[in-house]
């Protein structure tokens, strides 16, 4: 009988690890992480009991919703098996039902939306009176029937790293003594080395939303977090992942690396200039949730181009780019410059 292979997955992204030789090692092609062996098996004996207990509650997934394809976009959108039929909200076309979903899209955790539909168009139309040169149509309201509470996928971090950083830094102290100007500088090499945890670190996981407006209305409060459960579905939709962890790890990464460098930076404190010779943020576990977070999105198409408008259904912040009416714009500039203009040739009729 032949001998079974061992695979380990990566700790931090899960993506197949190869042994590599001179280090003695695993090494991720894909997220650059390195690991022991031991550090491998205990990872992955801890993956595979989860799965393990996942199991009874992926099978109910399965059967308790219904995924339903867009022809127009090709969007996919997850609903209670309750719902018969309904709308993209990327596109506003019928979308038409698929089938089941795999429990594999089964998500760990929710936050329950807070502000109903009510709440997030007054959110929505205090927002747009702030804004004078939106298209008609944009806050009209056969255009706010389109908002949809939509739970979208999100991957959420813990992350470990490893900090290390070293620089010089410098006080200067001067002084005076009769015609003299004294000046002394005292150069110091400081370096710091610390073992920092990063909690709650999100990133969607559906591609067809912007990552940069998924992240303008953070952050989601955690408190809120509840074991999954089909019944938060009930009146709203949810996307179904497209983006997996492997792929939104080097988002993750970057932000648990940026944020270790700036709180070793922020510790040297006391001198008058730091300059940072080396600094090495190497992230050694990273421990996945996959979680549902409440938002209310709504798109609007003007002038070939598709805008986004999205609230943050548990705490209200907004966010969006709004398209701009161009010619509302130049008629209010050209109101101005008509009146500018008539207030100079009056007074150029009163200074004759």
């Amino acid at each position: 009988m032949a001998e079974q292979v061992q695979q380990y997955k990566c700790p931090n992204c899960a993506a197949e690890l190869r042994f590599h030789p001179k280090k003695q090692g695993f090494v991720c092609e894909y997220c650059d992480s390195f690991f022991t062996p031991e550090e491998c098996k205990a990872a992955n004996e801890q993956m595979s009991q989860q799965a393990k207990d996942d199991a009874p509650k992926q099978e109910e997934f399965e059967n308790g919703n219904s995924l339903y394809s867009c022809p127009s976009c090709g969007a996919e959108i997850i609903a209670d098996c309750n719902t018969s039929a309904t709308e993209c909200y990327y596109c506003h076309n019928p979308v038409v039902l698929k089938g089941r979903l795999s429990g594999e899209y089964r998500p760990s955790k929710v936050i329950p939306f807070k502000l109903t539909r009510d709440d997030a168009t007054g959110i929505f139309k205090a927002w747009c009176k702030k804004r004078w040169f939106l298209p008609k149509t944009f806050a009209s309201e056969s255009q706010l029937t389109h908002m949809a509470g939509v739970y979208v996928p999100f991957w959420v971090a813990d992350c470990r790293v490893d900090g290390k950083m070293r620089a010089v830094c410098k006080k200067v102290r001067s002084w005076t003594t009769g015609n003299y100007e004294y000046t002394e500088t005292k150069e110091f090499d400081v370096y710091r080395s610390a073992a920092i945890r990063f909690e709650g670190i999100p990133a969607d996981g559906a591609s067809k939303i912007e990552d940069e407006l998924m992240e303008a209305i953070e952050p989601f409060d955690y408190h809120d977090t509840k074991d999954f459960e089909m019944a938060y579905l009930s009146g709203f939709l949810s996307d179904k992942y497209d983006v997996n962890k492997a792929q939104v790890f080097p988002r993750v990464r970057n932000r648990a690396v940026n944020g270790s460098d700036q709180l070793l930076r922020a510790s040297m404190t006391g001198y008058d200039s730091v300059r940072v010779t080396q600094s090495d943020m190497q992230v050694l576990q990273t421990d996945w949730q996959y979680m549902l977070l409440p938002v209310w999105f709504m798109t609007y198409q003007y002038a070939g181009k598709q805008y986004s408008f999205a609230i943050n259904g548990q705490t209200g912040k907004q966010a969006g780019t709004p398209p701009l009416n161009t010619g509302k714009l130049l008629a209010v500039c050209g109101a101005i410059v008509a009146g500018c203009t008539l207030i100079g040739a009056i007074l150029g009729v009163l200074m004759a």
